[in-house]
């Protein structure tokens, strides 16, 4: 497909009339808006006719499907890929603001919080991955005249998965009612019985142990667990492990997401755009599997658009979103002299940037780490490097600069055809 614009950048009916696009770009009728997906637009006045396109969006925590359909014909695939280092990286900026304020102002006495919320207030993790659905959709909608929006935005009953008998007043009476706080909850759901040593070491310190990272699994119970000091001093020095038995409980931070997000990206939706409309996940399945299609985010996509049956030559665009801009000026560590290595690359290195998209040998690749030296490591969006080593900047032909969405298009594997079994006489 080639995406069309007219003269004043509004969306036109794509076309796959590749001879008359290249008599376009040659005659100077045309010109190369984006190469990812390739968009010319027009330099003349023409016509404005366009069909029935319909917009199905899969929204999701880690993955977003998308697919624009007519009746007959797929137009645009795509999967984009989320960021989920958001919680990550404020917990570390939390921690750096924290030490830095306990030296500049030990003595200082804390201060009370009266900042106030908005009342649609998300988590900043959570806005990230909404403002990623809204842009992605206002991508597409630059390129193609979509005249209806579908999105699957399903939602999730939390107690409900832990409980499938929960109903009524038992909403209201969680796990954790009638305790003071999650450490006592910890300590009384474990008997006051270390997990580890099961009361051998004859410790009577119990401490309450994270088993995933406070800074990514959080405080929550199922990441809580109780040891006694002298189990808990020597898990951290490395003396001694967990038994096997003893794992973190079911994580639903995906769940909980979907829960959170999705009146807010179908309110948002409805405010800037005319004809949306609202569809749940079993509806998708049922639609997949009667058409007999296979499972994938982009396929769903085109179930929710309601034209499950359009034809596809099998390819789409994979996209990432990457980090836009590193905020950390320097190193935690501090070397000889008291001085502190710079945590920001330079702009550009021998004429290329980070997330640049390059031409090696024939194949696209993409610009994951820089050396003064000139030599680069070049990886595709799947994470495969080119080789072991480093490629020397004179070896790579610049395809296009670096963006906040890397696009890769990629051409999906057909399904394996069911055995048919045939009864003999």
């Amino acid at each position: 497909m080639v995406y069309v614009l007219d003269i004043n950048g509004n969306p036109l009916m794509p076309t796959t009339r590749y001879g008359h696009v290249r008599r376009l770009l040659r005659d100077g009728m045309a010109k190369v808006v984006s190469t990812s997906p390739f968009t010319i637009q027009l330099t003349y006045e023409s016509t404005k006719i366009t069909q029935d396109i319909n917009l199905g969006v899969d929204a999701g925590s880690k993955i977003i499907g998308l697919s624009a359909t007519t009746k007959d014909k797929v137009l645009y695939e795509a999967q984009v890929e989320l960021r989920n280092d958001i919680v990550d990286l404020i917990s570390t900026k939390r921690e750096t603001r924290r030490s830095r304020r306990n030296r500049k102002t030990r003595y200082r006495a804390p201060r009370f919080d009266n900042r106030r919320r908005a009342e649609d207030y998300l988590a900043p993790s959570v806005k990230q991955k909404v403002d990623c659905h809204l842009q992605v959709v206002a991508n597409i909608h630059k390129i193609l005249p979509i005249s209806k929006i579908i999105a699957e935005v399903a939602s999730f009953d939390m107690q409900k998965i832990k409980n499938p008998n929960i109903k009524g007043t038992e909403y209201q009476q969680g796990e954790q009612l009638d305790f003071w706080n999650v450490r006592e909850y910890v300590l009384f759901r474990d008997n006051h019985t270390c997990q580890c040593c099961k009361g051998k070491r004859k410790d009577d310190i119990l401490n309450v142990h994270h088993l995933e990272s406070r800074k990514t699994g959080g405080n929550a119970p199922n990441n809580l667990i109780c040891l006694c000091e002298t189990c808990h001093r020597l898990l951290h020095q490395g003396l001694i492990k967990l038994p096997s038995t003893i794992k973190r409980g079911t994580i639903l931070k995906d769940a909980t997401f979907m829960g959170i997000m999705r009146w807010h990206f179908y309110n948002e939706l409805k405010k800037t755009y005319k004809n949306v409309s609202l569809t749940y996940g079993y509806i998708t399945k049922h639609t997949r599997i009667t058409n007999n299609l296979p499972k994938d985010h982009h396929i769903d996509a085109r179930c929710i658009s309601g034209n499950p049956l359009a034809k596809s030559d099998g390819t789409y665009y994979y996209q990432k979103k990457v980090r836009c801009h590193n905020r950390q000026i320097h190193k935690f560590n501090i070397i000889k002299g008291g001085i502190r290595k710079l945590n920001q690359a330079p702009y550009e290195v021998k004429g290329f940037r980070l997330f640049d998209k390059v031409l090696y040998q024939g194949k696209v690749y993409f610009v994951f780490g820089r050396r003064q030296s000139g030599y680069f490591d070049i990886r595709d969006l799947s994470g495969n490097k080119v080789n072991k080593g480093s490629i020397s900047f004179k070896k790579l032909k610049l395809l296009e600069r670096a963006k906040h969405y890397l696009t890769e298009k990629r051409t999906a594997i057909p399904p394996r055809p069911t055995e048919v079994v045939v009864s003999l006489p």
